[in-house]
């Protein structure tokens, strides 16, 4: 029995990189013109207590500051407002985000004129630089926001862990599809109706609710386990859709802070859930691949250091045996019961 042990844990291990990761939100910088020539700049950086990232904005001399940054932060963010001039209405601005090669986010540039014009622009630790020289296309928007969709969900760790935990639960493979397509559909509907401006919840209890969509998922997945099926267990695509909703909200959320242009409204959100999508099929990949790797390690694993092989062998359809999907579904049991008790308090105390 000792001998399962590194294979329980090499599991774990595969894991490891998503349960710790933090969501890398991206930076944002937005200039607004409100005058022929003067822009109203906003910097905003995610930030943990007093410490923010050592990202700073670097204008090209022809935009000259009126006023001295106003720096505050609140509410997980640092911000910055400022006034510049530019004679040209921006025109071969160039923008550079100084230490943004040494981290691992991006920074969102968005241009707005008073004709109507927008642009959004995606700087990278890659090309951290860009000059304003030509229209942003309708096909650099769609990167842009699909990018950003994928990078969402796959540092998103509470989606992924409520995915997970679908996983975890006994289905054969037209189950599980059936589920996380139920997943998928309800967190569109309200991803698009959120943004919209057709609903609108305070993001604090709706976070809680997530955390602890995880919780009971993963509870189900332990239940299975021990011989208990419910309605939940018999109809998991009904607990999925229900679920998704509340995560559409959440993702929601990211495009709230970020914006939408309005130039672009369709192909940003219509990108940016498809970015999600495919980072969630991305993971859901490479979670089973992992589950089918241990299954050939445990049947190709000698004889004579399992002698009780069908305690831990892969359960039909996919599903993984005990005690492997107890530990799994006990791991993240564990974390969503964290985050509730963590983000409960964040709605009591704001």
């Amino acid at each position: 029995m000792m001998h399962i042990r590194p294979l329980l844990f090499i599991l774990l291990l595969s894991f490891t990189p998503i349960l710790s990761a933090h969501e890398l939100r991206p930076a944002y910088l937005g200039i607004t013109q409100v005058d022929a020539q003067l822009f109203k700049v906003l910097w905003r950086l995610p930030a943990q207590g007093d410490l923010r990232l050592a990202l700073n904005v670097h204008l090209d001399q022809a935009a000259s500051p009126l006023s001295q940054p106003r720096a505050q932060i609140s509410k997980g963010y640092y911000t910055e407002h400022w006034t510049i001039h530019h004679p040209r209405e921006l025109q071969q601005l160039s923008i550079h985000i100084d230490g943004l090669q040494s981290t691992m986010t991006d920074a969102l540039v968005w241009l707005s004129w008073l004709d109507g014009r927008e642009q959004v622009i995606r700087l990278t630790p890659d090309q951290p630089e860009w000059t304003l020289d030509q229209p942003t296309s309708e096909f650099q928007v769609a990167q842009t926001y699909f990018v950003l969709g994928v990078e969402h969900i796959l540092l998103g760790v509470d989606h992924l862990l409520f995915v997970l935990a679908l996983i975890l639960l006994k289905q054969n493979l037209r189950q599980l599809i059936g589920t996380i397509t139920a997943f998928t559909i309800a967190h569109s509907i309200t991803l698009a109706a959120a943004v919209l401006g057709y609903i609108h919840l305070p993001s604090a209890p709706v976070e809680a609710i997530i955390a602890l969509s995880i919780l009971l998922a993963a509870r189900e997945a332990v239940r299975q386990r021990h011989g208990v099926f419910s309605l939940t267990s018999r109809y998991p695509w009904a607990i999925a859709f229900a679920f998704g909703l509340l995560h559409g909200l959440g993702f929601a959320g990211v495009l709230g802070e970020i914006g939408l242009p309005l130039g672009a409204i369709p192909q940003a959100l219509l990108t940016f859930n498809l970015g999600v999508e495919v980072g969630q099929l991305v993971f859901i990949t490479a979670a089973l691949a992992v589950i089918n790797l241990y299954q050939k390690l445990l049947k190709h694993w000698p004889e004579y250091a399992i002698r009780n092989r069908e305690q831990y062998s892969f359960g039909e359809g996919g599903g993984i045996g005990i005690p492997a999907a107890t530990v799994v579904a006990y791991t993240l049991g564990g974390i969503a019961c964290y985050w509730v008790i963590e983000r409960s308090l964040l709605v009591v105390f704001p």
